[in-house]
């Protein structure tokens, strides 16, 4: 009996063991769910560009010689005159003293002829002396007058380079680092740049275009009616480091001729520069409004899931369910995308962040409220 009842006790114990629990019922997921935008949209389209001064003069030297002194600090601002550098005047002042000197001679020479000339005139008219020694005479006082005119140019060149061994600055600005120094060899040329000085008052960016978006944008801005109208002329500037620079800019011109071997044309745009933040030579983006979509479709780019080129949102429909729908995205506004075709107004799709969310799933939903380039949803209760 007792060994009876032992296995019967085992036997419950098995069975308890091998009895599976049910497990509970998951929560759906609380997802967060808008009504996708209906609305006019500006797009801008973003170009590549280069910042250039208002003036980016380059110094070179006008004559040769060794540099003596430095006079600025590399990286600051000068006035215009400001002496830059100092060139050896040695060689170039006994130049001057050299045709000083010259110049005085032609001018005793002059006075001597003069005076042979004032000798000879009245000899002639009685016939003392011949003709052609007044001729003689005469083209004596006229050579030592054209050398008189020749040693004072002379001598004007030769003070002229003098004044060139101290190189002052052309215009006020912000001037870069020297390319010499002390004890240099410098000489006049093309490429002996001894430093450059820019004026940062205004900023010139250039930016190049293809040639067929310049033909879509010239007919549009040509239309009757066009939304660009007014507008395009107005130019946005984004820096490396992704933010916006606060002034706005105007295109100051495009250039004559589409360049034959890229295919693109050359804008320059013109921006305030009040706190010098703009430097030359810095890559940054403009931002052009190039278009105008009424009553588009907008939802946040956050929203869209792309797989292998193919762009998909999950559109919440009825009982709670959301459904994978495909959709064709337009061009990016700000963190939004203009959606050309698979949503209509009042859709609500799920702004997703989850990998648990599938096709079919049901979800609890959060409604929440989303503007174009908000950087925070807001709840709705």
């Amino acid at each position: 009996m007792k060994k009876i009842y032992t296995s019967a006790i085992l036997l419950l114990f098995f069975l308890s063991a091998c009895k599976k629990e049910t497990p509970p019922t998951p929560k759906p997921l609380e997802i967060s769910i808008l009504t996708v935008l209906n609305q006019d949209v500006k797009v801008e389209s973003e170009y590549t560009g280069q910042t250039y001064g208002q003036s980016d003069i380059q110094i070179n030297p006008r004559v040769d010689g060794i540099i003596t002194s430095l006079n600025f600090k590399e990286g600051s601002f000068v006035t215009k005159g400001q002496l830059l550098y100092s060139i050896d005047p040695l060689p170039y002042k006994a130049k001057v003293d050299e045709a000083d000197g010259t110049l005085a001679e032609s001018q005793a020479r002059l006075a001597k002829t003069k005076a042979d000339l004032d000798m000879i005139a009245p000899l002639a008219k009685i016939n003392a002396v011949s003709q052609r020694e007044l001729i003689s005479a005469k083209s004596a006082y006229n050579a030592s007058q054209a050398q008189i005119k020749a040693s004072h140019a002379s001598l004007e060149n030769a003070k002229i380079e003098l004044g060139y061994c101290r190189i002052q600055a052309p215009i006020s600005g912000l001037i870069g680092i020297s390319k010499v120094r002390v004890g240099d060899y410098v000489r006049p040329g093309a490429g002996s740049v001894l430093t450059t000085i820019s004026d940062l008052g205004d900023v010139r960016v250039r930016f190049t275009m293809s040639e067929q978006e310049f033909l879509r944008l010239f007919r549009e801005f040509n239309k009757p009616n066009s939304p660009l109208k007014g507008s395009g002329a107005i130019v946005s500037l984004k820096l490396s480091d992704g933010s916006t620079y606060p002034e706005t800019g105007r295109v100051s011109f495009a250039d004559r001729q589409i360049d034959p071997s890229t295919g693109a044309i050359t804008f320059e745009a013109s921006f305030a520069n009040p706190d010098k933040l703009l430097r030359p030579g810095q890559y940054v983006k403009i931002g052009l409004l190039t278009d105008v979509r009424k009553n588009a479709i907008v939802i946040p780019q956050r929203a869209v899931i792309e797989v292998q080129g193919i762009y998909q949102v999950y559109v919440l429909g009825k009982d709670n369910k959301v459904n994978m729908q495909i959709v064709k995205p337009g061009p990016s506004v700000k963190d939004g995308y203009i959606i050309e075709d698979g949503l209509k107004a009042g859709d609500k799709i799920a702004l997703g962040g989850t990998s648990l969310l599938k096709n079919g799933s049901v979800i609890t939903p959060k409604i929440i409220q989303w503007q174009l380039g908000q950087t925070e949803t807001v709840a709705t209760k």
